[in-house]
């Protein structure tokens, strides 16, 4: 791995491996040597290695996944003046040199799904050694290998060809390896996710929020979509319908609040925060409002006793083109987007929309317990719905209703497999916004040159609708639109430190 992970390794549980009886590791210092001892140990590991799904799903996923696509967009703000890597991400803007970048979220993305690799390597390679009961140790085991397929999921969605990592690095010497091959990744990403599933326990049977045979499924059959494995996807995937997962009663309470509606019915696998001053707080919704925008204009969305004024630019804001996608009389475009007006806005209308759907009240300003949903029973349905139409099964259009009818429409009028294809391609579009999947949508379907370049020149002829004010200078940048790659470049400060990109 690189130098970060190395330094997260030898702080803490990096000796493995040091097996010769003249090694001796000092009582005082924490190491792989002397902390794995009992199931305890193994619980708290895997805790650990939950962690940085926090930070990704916070910080990193909206910005990469979603905003980088045609549904979010960069609210300029000209009193702030700068031209930062959120801009570069939504305006696919992204500099390189030699296949690196030094763009942070990149970056911060990469250290991110490494360190639940480092976490979980860790554990795995230590756990069959330990002797504690049979029934807890297959879960930590499985819920180890549901979070390293997870990580590397993400890293080759967004780079592609990684070094694959399995077992704890130890030197500087194991730090650096040869990148592996999208079909080497994806084969142990599958190999991890099949040993997983019978591992883990069902929903019912699992510490809430933890992951569970369902999710291990709705993620491998994930990966088999990805990888246009349609027959794997469907025998992988067909379990969870009788799992007991079911459509929450409205869109609406799909989404987890901030201390109530958590992990419920609808939901297979979201990420845990806790309002408050433990560290394990979001604040995403923040991070997404337009801006600048008062503290009055705030209140009424977060419901907080203390708001305070929001200055900077905004992210990740509802595109003109993510509105008119809604089907007249959709109750999800209601529940999704909301509206509100910035009196310090340098446009003439000063009305922005922004991302409703996760905009939950709470009590304090910029500190919130609302879970991110990494995959709900929505989107199974709808990936039974893409499996059966791809291998040209019947049933598709019936689980493609089930989503559409939830949200107040009428059975589906698409015939065929091509119209049925387009059909579920522009649902997963409405039903999934803001929940990171947009982007990876339109690579999979190799529709990047369809969708994403008349995009980028509909804002560039008309700035105007994408939120840049009517002041001289602010329109796109004259390197927009520019650099529409299928993949990340990787990151520069990594590639410093390994000879192999």
């Amino acid at each position: 791995m690189k130098k970060y992970i190395l330094v997260i390794l030898a702080a803490s549980l990096a000796l493995t491996g040091c097996e010769d009886f003249l090694t001796v590791v000092p009582e005082t210092q924490l190491s792989s040597a002397t902390f794995f001892k009992n199931q305890t140990d193994f619980e708290q590991a895997v805790n650990a290695a939950y962690v940085p799904l926090r930070t990704i799903t916070n910080d990193r996923s909206w910005l990469l996944a979603e905003m980088h696509s045609d549904n979010t967009y960069y609210a300029r703000n000209v009193l702030f003046g700068a031209t930062d890597n959120q801009e570069d991400l939504a305006d696919f803007s992204v500099p390189e040199s030699n296949g690196t970048t030094a763009n942070t979220h990149v970056l911060q993305q990469w250290r991110q799904d490494y360190l639940i690799i480092s976490r979980t390597n860790q554990i795995l390679a230590l756990i069959d050694d330990v002797d504690f009961d049979a029934a807890a140790k297959a879960n930590v085991k499985g819920q180890a290998l549901f979070l390293r397929a997870y990580a590397y999921f993400e890293l080759a969605r967004y780079f592609g060809s990684v070094p694959l990592h399995l077992t704890p690095v130890a030197t500087r010497e194991e730090a650096a390896l040869p990148l592996s091959t999208e079909d080497e990744i994806y084969a142990q990403i599958e190999s991890d996710l099949i040993a997983a599933v019978p591992l883990l326990p069902k929903k019912a049977d699992q510490t809430l929020g933890r992951a569970t045979e369902g999710a291990a499924r709705t993620l491998l059959a994930n990966v088999y979509i990805h990888r246009k494995k349609w027959p794997e996807a469907e025998q992988i995937l067909t379990p969870v319908l009788s799992q007991g997962y079911q459509l929450m009663g409205s869109y609406e309470m799909a989404f987890p609040g901030n201390t109530a509606n958590k992990n419920n019915a609808e939901s297979v696998f979201e990420v845990q925060f806790i309002e408050g001053a433990a560290g394990l707080q979001g604040n995403f919704i923040y991070q997404m409002m337009p801006r600048p925008i008062s503290a009055a204009e705030l209140k009424p969305i977060m419901g907080t006793s203390n708001p305070q004024n929001l200055d900077g630019e905004g992210n990740n804001i509802p595109t003109p083109d993510i509105i008119a996608a809604y089907e007249a009389g959709d109750l999800r475009k209601e529940a999704s987007i909301g509206n509100v007006f910035l009196a310090g806005s340098f446009r003439d209308d000063k009305n922005y929309p922004y991302v409703k759907k996760h905009a939950k009240q709470h009590s304090q300003h910029n500190n919130h317990g609302t879970n991110w949903v990494i995959y709900r029973y929505a989107e199974v349905l709808l990936f039974m719905a893409e499996v059966l139409n791809e291998q040209g099964k019947s049933g598709a259009a019936a689980y493609l209703n089930q989503v559409r009818n939830r949200a107040g429409l009428a059975n589906t009028t698409a015939s065929g497999q091509s119209e049925l294809r387009e059909a579920i391609f522009k649902e997963r579009r409405v039903e999934l916004a803001f929940e990171n999947k947009r982007w990876f949508d339109i690579v999979r379907t190799d529709r990047i040159e369809e969708i994403i370049v008349p995009y980028g020149q509909r804002i560039i002829a008309n700035p105007l609708d994408y939120y840049y004010p009517p002041i001289a200078g602010a329109v796109p940048r004259s390197n927009a639109f520019t650099n529409i790659k299928k993949f990340y470049a990787y990151p520069a400060a990594e590639s410093d430190l390994s000879p192999y990109f």
